[in-house]
């Protein structure tokens, strides 16, 4: 009996013994295949380099041939520049402004000088210098969230709780943003200056933005009447309540209580007069930035600049672009035929 204890313990220091050599073992293999995955991607490394120093003279010299080429292809090729002009679309005409604007680049593509020269009112000569006509959304974080809450207040409660900004988020695309950017890249740094009103016109002569722009005029006048009536309801209100104040205070007191009583209640009503009437001046004050904001069917933030900026950087020189190029294709002709040795060395083994 007394030897039972010592049996114990050396039961249990052999348990524990088998666990941690069992957790020694996993964290054992772990490192092992860690250590497995660094082993590959040297591996991997050193045999691309292998295949580098094999192939040095014909890569070196497809890099040479294709920096000769880029820097003469730079020297040959007109220097490109580009234009950016910011606008905000009303009443919906964002959809006609992207198909206006990729009509104009279909053309540019097309190289179709006289018929971008139309549509655009420049002369051919300066329709051919345009390479690319694009437009993007212009929007921040504080712009989508002013967007999400305008979008909120046109809905019902119960829709509301079923939609959340990450949602709208999710759904939000190009045609949603307020501002929006139209950027020309041509050879004629002065071009996109000449085809601005052009641009703009082609949406503003749209009979259905016309229309909706009509209506729009009406309501803001019909509500701006509506307001100032108010206001001069307001007034006559006030001045009633005034002379109502100053005949009562002519009588002789009938009675504290209800002296004090009926003076504040008129103090409350006036109150209450003067709290309506901040309320209409501030939607007033809302009426006419909405009337700024909506005075033409595309407003334009900021205009083309009269000359255009030299488009700069290492990407959009054939300098840097031909010598990749080559490189990409020289590699991959010889990485086929390497792998076409190891296959037939594999199919002889």
């Amino acid at each position: 009996m007394a030897d039972q204890p010592v049996n114990q313990n050396s039961s249990d220091e052999i348990d524990l013994g088998q666990l941690f050599q069992m957790i020694g073992n996993v964290f054992q293999k772990f490192f092992n295949f860690i250590g497995s995955i660094f082993k590959g991607i040297f591996h991997l490394i050193m045999l691309f380099l292998l295949f580098i120093q094999k192939n040095i003279i014909i890569i070196g010299a497809a890099l040479i041939i294709g920096g000769i080429g880029g820097f003469i292809l730079d020297k040959m090729t007109p220097t490109k520049y580009v234009s950016k002009m910011v606008v905000e679309p009303n009443f919906n005409s964002v959809q006609q402004l992207y198909n206006n604007i990729s009509f104009y680049n279909d053309l540019a593509d097309a190289q179709d000088s006289v018929a971008l020269a139309t549509a655009l009112n420049i002369t051919e000569r300066e329709a051919a210098s345009i390479k690319e006509i694009f437009a993007d959304s212009y929007s921040d974080e504080n712009q989508k969230i002013k967007l999400f809450d305008e979008f909120i207040r046109e809905l019902d409660t119960t829709t509301v709780k079923t939609i959340d900004f990450q949602n709208y988020l999710e759904n939000f695309n190009s045609m949603d943003a307020r501002f929006h950017q139209i950027s020309v890249i041509s050879t004629n740094n002065r071009v996109a200056k000449k085809m601005q009103p052009a641009i703009i016109n082609s949406i503003s002569v749209n009979e259905y933005f016309k229309l909706q722009k009509r209506i729009n005029d009406e309501n803001l006048v019909m509500q701006d009447t509506i307001y100032r009536k108010q206001l001069v309801e307001i007034d006559s209100l006030q001045s009633l309540y005034r002379t109502v104040l100053v005949k009562e205070a002519d009588k002789p007191m009938q009675g504290t209580s209800i002296n004090l009583a009926e003076k504040g209640e008129s103090e409350s009503r006036e109150l209450a007069l003067i709290q309506e009437k901040d309320v209409l001046k501030e939607k007033l004050v809302l009426l006419n930035r909405e009337r700024a904001n909506k005075s033409t069917i595309i407003n334009v933030i900021s205009d083309f600049p009269t000359r255009g900026v030299e488009m700069k950087g290492i990407w959009n020189r054939y300098l840097f672009i031909l010598p990749s190029v080559l490189l990409v294709f020289v590699i991959g002709i010889l990485g086929i035929l390497e792998l076409n040795r190891f296959l037939k060395r594999y199919s002889k083994d």
